[in-house]
């Protein structure tokens, strides 16, 4: 029964990713906006709900392992498997906006997590926390982000733009709407089908709740990006796919983690250190191969992609 709920899944989150870019991608034509401005928004908020459904759950029920190495998990994963496998199937093009703001900003909020565990060193405590007054902290970051956001939607709306051709081409406000949470709808229960299913099976063959936590929740809860991300590449909305991965890691740093630390503060896990510098090392790469004609090409995927195999592989022997 575990094994077909998995399968089941699978299928929704594929189906729904397919509904999801066409109707959110259309919302982006009627609204006038850059389809990056969608991407880092209502695509990356709605595929970005699994982990935070995930994590706020695991964090009422007081597992910080699952809680922490999930978020930090999904955003290794986000970028470099999602990217990467992205980037090989179609060449992502990189707004300059991306290169400029959005992820340094993934980057700042890396940082700022970092900061915020690293109690030992910085206050001399006995333990590493991610407290409430942290979490109150992510969620200021996180809106300033959002500002940022609406105002970039503000000052691009693309006036030149045919509305009511749009209109004729490819629907009006209400089945676009219609197509879009019903993708949304499909891609979360798919998402939370594959992560109970998964973890299910993982915990019968002995894995900890951190590498858990980092691996199979991880890779789960991200299925929706993965998915979604290779989606719109295929339909040629390249920038829906970097802005869904981006705003996705910016979303999952500062909310989730910013709610589920309020809900209850959560020790941190000594090994979870080496993840975070990682995933901060990963960011600047990204950062670095955007800024090479304004592209992340199939071979710098396929090195992406190679990369988060071996971290996959050094974790697992490492717990």
């Amino acid at each position: 029964m575990v094994y077909l709920l998995l399968l089941l899944g699978f299928g929704l989150l594929i189906k729904g990713a397919d509904y999801f870019i066409d109707g959110s991608s259309n919302i982006a034509a009627l609204f006038r906006v850059p389809p990056l401005i969608v991407g880092l928004t209502i695509v990356a908020f709605g595929t970005g709900a699994p982990e935070a459904t995930v994590s706020i759950i695991a964090a009422l029920e007081g597992n910080a392992d699952v809680t922490i190495g999930n978020i930090i998990g999904s955003n290794l994963l986000n970028m470099s498997l999602v990217v990467g496998i992205t980037a090989f199937i179609f060449p992502l093009s990189v707004e300059r906006p991306t290169i400029k703001k959005e992820i340094p900003f993934a980057f700042l909020a890396t940082v700022v997590l970092l900061v915020a565990m690293s109690d030992r060193i910085l206050e001399f405590t006995n333990a590493n926390y991610i407290t409430r007054s942290d979490g109150i902290i992510f969620l200021l970051f996180f809106a300033i982000f959002l500002y940022y956001v609406i105002e970039a939607a503000r000052n691009s709306r693309e006036e030149s733009m045919d509305v009511q051709m749009s209109q004729d081409q490819i629907g009006g406000w209400g089945k676009n709407t219609l197509i879009t949470v019903a993708g949304l709808a499909a891609i979360i229960l798919g998402g939370y089908l594959v992560v109970e299913s998964s973890t299910d099976i993982a915990l019968r063959f002995g894995m900890s709740e951190t590498l858990v936590g980092l691996t199979i929740v991880a890779i789960g809860s991200s299925l929706p990006e993965l998915i979604t991300s290779i989606t719109a590449a295929m339909k040629q909305q390249s920038e829906i796919a970097l802005g869904n991965i981006v705003g996705s890691s910016i979303f999952n740093l500062l909310f989730v983690l910013g709610v589920s630390s309020i809900i209850s503060p959560l020790p941190v896990n000594d090994k979870l250190f080496f993840d975070i510098f990682v995933l901060l090392v990963l960011t600047i790469v990204l950062f670095i191969f955007s800024r090479t004609h304004y592209k992340v090409k199939k071979y710098e995927g396929m090195a992406l992609t190679i990369f988060y195999l071996l971290y996959l592989v050094y974790i697992i022997i490492r717990n």
